[in-house]
């Protein structure tokens, strides 16, 4: 099954083209410019996996939560490609794809999955790999990190910026180790949106709709005027 999947959660533009066994990848420090970025890359990774966008059996996109912008031109894009050339789409949550991203890198079964939320908060998750693959075991939210409660049993690996933006967190969660370097990639969404596509779970590019987690997508003036980002 030949899957485009692209990931612009982040401050990173991740686009990747494969199937079951092979991925091309192009990932980029896009910071504000993943408008611009994401369709080039996708010429590129599309390039060099020799296939056209009508070579393709779904599109799969970093849903949320993440940047309430870059969440938009994600879910755009995919929406966008998907309808011109009449694929399904998967929308994949990104807690869950940096889950398996860092998992695979560091060998763990057991992640708390965490990305900063600006506003004094992070978007959470715990996330484990078990006989049907990785689930959430308690579901993203976004909350200021001293509410953060640590997961249940040992063996957990952190991951995410969050722990770079709250370095304590890792200490007061008792996690076993953290990779605050970690991010959802879109290797990781395509991969798993795979078997969901396999199955014909895939959704119309009018269905497919970001995870946004914090409704809030203003700031107050006086806000903006301290510096604060949503």
């Amino acid at each position: 099954m030949k899957i485009l999947a692209l990931d612009t959660s982040t401050e990173w533009c991740s686009v990747a083209a494969g199937n079951e066994g092979e991925w091309h990848c192009r990932d980029e420090l896009a910071v504000d410019s993943h408008s611009e970025r994401a369709l080039a890359l996708i010429d590129a990774v599309l390039g060099d996996a020799g296939w056209r966008l009508a070579d393709l059996d779904g599109i799969a996109f970093g849903a949320g939560p993440g940047s309430f912008t870059g969440l938009r031109v994600g879910c755009g894009i995919a929406q966008g490609l998907a309808l011109g050339a009449g694929l399904p789409l998967a929308p994949v949550p990104t807690l869950l794809a940096l889950a398996l991203a860092a998992g695979t890198a560091h060998g763990a079964t057991r992640v708390v999955a965490c990305l900063d939320a600006r506003m004094r908060e992070v978007y959470v998750a715990n996330v484990e790999r078990g006989d049907a693959g990785w689930t959430e075991t308690e579901a993203a939210r976004v909350l200021a990190p001293a509410l953060i409660v640590p997961p249940p049993g040992t063996g957990w690996l952190g991951a995410g910026n969050g722990f770079a933006a709250y370095p304590e967190l890792a200490r007061a969660l008792a996690l076993a180790r953290v990779d605050a370097t970690a991010r959802p990639t879109a290797q990781a969404i395509g991969a798993l949106a795979q078997p969901r596509l396999a199955r014909g779970d895939g959704v119309a590019a009018a269905d497919a709709l970001p995870i946004y987690v914090r409704h809030r997508v203003a700031l107050t003036a006086a806000e903006r005027a301290a510096g604060k980002r949503l």
